[in-house]
């Protein structure tokens, strides 16, 4: 545990003023989920996957997502040998420890969806055979919002395999200052050394894995998730694999603070990140009071935290 300390701070150094935001990234890779960072661009999306990959000692690639990018492209594809009369296995990006998947949702459904067995299974199935993916394995992805032109909405089944979503925004003054003043971020990054190496992070997993969870805190979990699928305004609520992932997150947290319990606090901690990106609204919000985050807080507050 003593590593995280110079991890954290090796990303508060890269990503200026986000530093709930990159603990809520980093508590979704301890609990080896997948996280998606969806906001508009240049506020630092990409910069975060880097500086995960850069920090935490893995090997990344990177998939810059188009409409005209297959499934291929990211898998591998088998090549005949003609010396050796046999086709041959070509990996793809997504052979690697940290993949980022940028701007995902510019991609065509097929080809998003080429990305669900290696998440789910951590393995791909390419002309019959199956392919093992490395360990750890990551998909950090980043999606502009739906609105803005040449995007496709993730499915359900898809976004169900995100751990987490995030958002950074747009940093406050103060921050925003430093950027313009100091370097570029970029070249921070690069001078950046790493503070743990796959093998640490792993026993990091194995430690947030082992995280002890009270009985009454599973029951909060519950409770949170089953007010989610009894509200009338909310048309899908939180899934069991939900359910699941907020333990984990929250042992995950837990973990980030030192502990070796977790306690409500952390289940409200990554909350938002985890809830958010699985709720589907019966009808559009018509105002303030009924979007996903006002929904959440309303879940939150109407559940009873054990003591």
């Amino acid at each position: 545990m003593n590593a995280m300390p110079a991890v954290l701070r090796a990303l508060d150094s890269i990503i200026l003023g986000k530093s709930h935001a990159v603990r809520l990234a980093l508590s979704c890779l301890l609990a080896r989920g997948h996280l998606l960072i969806e906001d508009v661009p240049g506020v630092g999306k990409t910069t975060l996957a880097h500086a995960l990959a850069q920090v935490l000692g893995l090997t990344w690639q990177r998939v810059q997502f188009t409409s005209d990018l297959l499934p291929a492209d990211i898998l591998g594809v088998s090549v005949f040998d003609r010396a050796a009369q046999r086709f041959e296995f070509r990996p793809g990006p997504v052979f690697t420890q940290l993949l980022l998947a940028d701007e995902v949702n510019r991609a065509s459904p097929r080809t998003q969806s080429a990305l669900l067995e290696a998440m789910e299974e951590r393995q791909v199935s390419v002309d019959g055979t199956t392919h093992g993916l490395p360990e750890p394995f990551f998909v950090v992805a980043t999606q502009n919002p739906h609105e803005q032109l040449g995007t496709y909405a993730l499915p359900e089944s898809q976004l169900d395999r995100f751990l987490m979503r995030i958002e950074l925004g747009y940093p406050d003054a103060r921050h925003e200052r430093q950027l313009l003043g100091e370097e570029d971020r970029r070249e921070v990054l690069h001078r950046t050394a790493a503070a743990l190496d796959a093998p640490g992070l792993m026993a990091l997993q194995r430690q947030a894995a082992a995280v002890h969870v009270a009985s009454p805190l599973l029951d909060y979990v519950q409770a949170l998730v089953a007010a989610s699928r009894q509200r009338r305004d909310i048309r899908l609520g939180l899934s069991p694999r939900a359910a699941q992932g907020l333990v984990r997150a929250a042992r995950a947290w837990a973990l980030l603070d030192g502990r070796d319990a977790a306690i409500p606090d952390d289940v409200q901690a990554v909350w938002n990140a985890v809830a958010l990106h699985r709720l589907e609204l019966r009808q559009p919000a018509e105002d303030g009071s009924r979007t996903r985050d006002a929904l959440l807080r309303m879940i939150l507050e109407s559940v009873p935290v054990p003591r």
